[in-house]
């Protein structure tokens, strides 16, 4: 199916090359006339386009010009004409399509012209990097080329304070990685004032080497975290007891579909190390995830392969790059587990303050395109998920690259000697090599082959990133030998040194088919750049995890009838098919896979764009309508004890009074009113109006103290000018702490949900449908806290001037509030049961939150947001 799907979507690639060639045609027809402009002609062409564009001419209309111009400027600058097919890649990528040209064809150059045209919007570009050296570099490089055309350019950097980022992202192109421009939004998303924020709208985006960020990096999630909770102990104590269970006996693994899942006996043992009586009581459930995670990190997750180890930490490995994951970190207790398994110090637990998707993240901009050299074996996936169409550029040059047959070998043991013999070979005519390898414990093993042969060479790994893009520029130099895992120094071109075309080029050998066709492309794309000569080959064996996971019994059948000798191998057509095959198969698994993330992801997404424009709005100045939140809530408190649905005999008055009591200090008296003359209606109407007039009240005794604090010089020192601005702060305190719970909680569904298919629910609708309902308690609960905030608060500055006031005189109450009784527990609350403080919530909604005050402290009806820090 997934096949098909690809065919029809490539269908007609012959026109579609036609009609870009007909518009590189007219942007060609300009250059003589744009050649004959001077320097200063040419920069004020960006006036005169922005001019246009603000009389209402459209960017398509103006795209021929803009690329000639930039075209010439390209030529002046950087001594570079772009080709016709980088114009038809530009022209690609300015329509929000995928640009696939191949590698060398200098996709970074095509990328100035739409980039260009963009930017005189006004609206700011962003250019995405796969690390923070290609952004670098390309901002510079490029730079130069808009900076003769009067654009400013930003750069986006790991390392850079807020006013660095605020500056870049002012400028008119700003280039960066995925994860910077990802996380910057979440920053600016939990921001409390405009003046934290740093990033304008979305708009458009060119997303270089966009396989590799918006499909292999998909299933990662950018998340914000904090509130740190610890359980180092149990960690290291399931670490400890897991070696002694038996694969088989205890647990069963399945490495295909990568679980593993306990047995009754292992249970049995769990147990007995514990001393608990049965692990999955409620009270004992986290242990069950301690034991999953334990259990996954022992038998899945392997050093050198899925993380390493480095200065006393866990990194994890990119399985399709080989690069570390700098501050990424597995969810759900699994990073821990592995901390636990290799004896290191666990990192706490941290709590989800803000998250989202690669996928959600792009699909935010205005309009979204990229450039790669290998794409059209995702290109149903590009159009399901991104909506974006791929259009393969024809080559400048013909591509001349020798691609031999796969050799197969029985053993790895084998597969590698031969891998070393076929090196050694190359190296001594002086023909620079490239091996790619799956992972970070090979590379290091044939490396020490390596050097037992006393060949020189380099290793780039997991380990290595650093140096990875300056290694691999020398990677084409005469005799050179490089030991890359999967794609090191990708973005980054390898030019043949002196004398290497003569010698075959580039030799690229590969030590391993990857799950993905693309990322073996990707590799085999190294060699044979702009029409240059080069070679690749791919060395597999039967132990490999793609034939012997996925290979079948086909495979095994083939093995057994040829009766194939370690050392021999062999070149055959069913083995190419087998191996294409079972990529198809892990290619689908993996887009099904990301395909549901998506799926779950867009719940929340749902949710995040309604809290994220709540709190937008806020920071922007949009007053409060608090009259809005205290009808809500106060209406669903009539209804709830003197509903028109029942008698009014059975109203519950003294409830209802103690009800409003807790959210505003009511001075209407509900227990004396005649409830044979009145309707629920009028009830609420009657609440609402002492409500209303208490709100009022507040406004005017706010505005008293500010005028109290004017008189005193002490006006906004606290940064809190009127009472609107209260409302705002009030209002973002209380979202963003009913939003971090609101993850929480979705987090914790989001575990459990799939048991739901055990009964035969689809555990998708499960999980719309109770995160749904989740949401609406959330935002009841955001209402309710408001509420009871908003007329409670007081205005810090002056309050603290009173209360050292008040402490000469010796007096032990605060003034304008009642004296505060303390409460103490005085046994064991469930989470569930409660507040001891008297506040109606739940528990563990109340103080027993972390970060809450203990019980013994004094609470007061009267305790809100401290309005300094909003």
């Amino acid at each position: 199916m997934a096949n098909l799907l690809t065919k029809i979507l490539r269908m007609g690639e012959g026109r579609k090359v036609k009609v870009l060639q007909q518009r590189v045609g007219a942007v060609t027809a300009l250059e003589p006339e744009i050649e004959k402009l001077s320097d200063d002609e040419l920069r004020a062409k960006t006036d005169e386009f922005r001019k246009r564009i603000a009389e209402g001419e459209a960017l398509d209309d103006l795209l021929p010009e803009a690329f000639a111009v930039v075209r010439e400027a390209s030529r002046r600058t950087l001594g570079m004409r772009p080709f016709d097919v980088q114009v038809m890649g530009g022209i690609a990528l300015h329509e929000g399509k995928i640009s696939e040209m191949k590698t060398g064809e200098g996709k970074t150059l095509a990328a100035t012209m739409p980039v260009y045209l963009n930017a005189l919007s006004g609206k700011g570009v962003h250019v995405v990097t796969v690390n923070d050296y290609l952004a670098r570099r390309d901002a510079g490089w490029m730079g130069e080329v808009y900076s003769f055309l009067g654009l400013t350019v930003g750069l986006v950097q790991e390392s850079m304070d807020f006013d660095q980022r605020k500056e870049a992202y002012s400028a008119d192109i700003t280039y960066g990685t995925n994860a910077q421009f990802g996380f910057d939004y979440l920053r600016d998303n939990i921001a409390t004032s405009t003046e934290q924020l740093v990033q304008r709208p979305l708009s458009y985006a060119i997303v270089d080497e966009v396989d590799s960020i918006l499909i292999d990096e998909a299933r990662t999630p950018l998340i914000i975290s904090g509130m740190p909770e610890s359980a180092a102990d149990i960690y290291y104590r399931f670490a400890a007891i897991m070696p002694r269970l038996k694969a088989g006996e205890d647990y069963e693994t399945d490495e295909k579909k990568r679980q593993v899942a306990p047995t009754e006996s292992g249970v049995e043992k769990v147990e007995k190390a514990l001393g608990v009586e049965n692990l999955y009581d409620d009270v004992n459930t986290n242990l069950v995830n301690h034991l999953n995670q334990a259990l996954r990190a022992q038998t899945l997750f392997h050093k050198d392969k899925e993380y390493i180890v480095r200065d006393g930490q866990v990194y994890i490995v990119d399985e399709f790059t080989g690069r570390v994951l700098e501050g990424r970190r597995y969810s759900e207790g699994l990073h821990q587990a592995i901390e636990a398994k290799e004896g290191v110090q666990i990192r706490e637990e941290n709590q989800t303050v803000a998250t989202v998707t690669i996928q959600n993240f792009f699909r935010m901009y205005d309009k979204l395109s990229g450039m790669t050299g290998t794409a059209a074996t995702e290109a149903d996936e590009f159009m399901h998920t991104y909506k974006m169409e791929v259009v393969s550029i024809p080559t400048h040059r013909e591509m001349i690259r020798l691609d031999e047959d796969d050799l197969v070998y029985k053993t790895k043991a084998f597969k590698h000697k031969a891998v070393v013999e076929d090196i050694v070979e190359r190296h001594k005519k002086g023909q620079p090599v490239l091996v790619g390898t799956v992972s970070v414990d090979v590379s290091e093993h044939l490396s020490g082959m390596l050097k037992r042969r006393g060949i020189k060479h380099n290793v780039l790994n997991a380990k290595q990133h650093e140096r990875e893009a300056e290694t691999i520029l020398e990677a084409g130099e005469k005799g050179a030998v490089t030991i890359a895992t999967n794609m090191a120094g990708r973005g980054t071109d390898i030019k043949l040194g002196e004398g290497v075309e003569e010698l075959g080029g580039l030799y690229v050998l590969g030590t391993e088919r990857h799950e993905s066709r693309r990322i073996d492309n990707q590799l085999r794309g190294r060699s044979g750049r702009q029409g240059d000569p080069g070679e690749s080959r791919f060395y597999l064996s039967f132990e490999d995890d793609l034939l012997r996971l996925f290979g079948g019994q086909r495979m095994q059948g083939l093995i057994e009838r040829i009766g194939l000798e370690e050392d021999v191998p062999i070149e055959a057509g069913m083995i190419s098919s087998s191996v294409r095959r079972a990529q198809e198969q892990v290619e689908s698994r993996n887009f099904q896979m990301r395909k549901r993330i998506l799926e779950y992801d867009d719940v929340l997404n749902k949710q995040r764009e309604v809290i994220y424009g709540i709190r937008r709005d806020i920071l922007m100045g949009e007053n409060v309508d608090t009259i809005e939140y205290v009808e809500d809530v106060l209406t669903q408190v009539v209804s709830e004890y003197a509903s028109a649905d029942v008698y009014p005999e059975e109203w519950d008055l003294d409830s209802l009074q103690a009800e409003i009591n807790r959210f505003y200090p009511a001075t209407v008296d509900l227990k004396s009113l005649d409830v044979e003359t009145l309707t629920g209606e009028q009830v609420r109407e009657l609440v609402l109006k002492d409500a209303r007039a208490r709100l009022e009240d507040r406004k005017a005794e706010w505005d008293e103290r500010m005028a109290e604090l004017e008189r005193r010089g002490l006006a906004r020192t606290d940064g809190v000018a009127s009472f609107e601005e209260a409302e705002r702060r009030t209002l973002l305190s209380v979202v963003d702490s009913r939003w971090r719970e609101h993850l929480y909680e979705m987090d914790y569904l989001r575990e459990g949900i799939g048991w739901r298919g055990l009964s035969q629910r689809d555990p998708l609708v499960e999980y719309k449908r109770e995160g749904f309902d989740i949401f609406q308690e959330m935002e009841r609960g955001l209402k309710e806290d408001y509420v009871t905030y908003i007329y409670r608060i007081e205005n810090v500055k002056l309050r603290e001037e009173e209360m050292q006031q008040y402490s000469y005189s010796g007096g032990t109450e605060e003034p304008n509030e009642r004296p505060k009784s303390p409460r103490r527990a005085d046994a064991k609350v469930g989470r569930n049961d409660p507040c001891p403080c008297g506040s109606g919530k739940k528990f563990k909604k109340c103080h027993g939150q972390p970060g809450a005050p203990p019980l013994n402290v004094p609470i007061s009806s009267t305790d809100a947001p401290d309005l300094r820090t909003g």
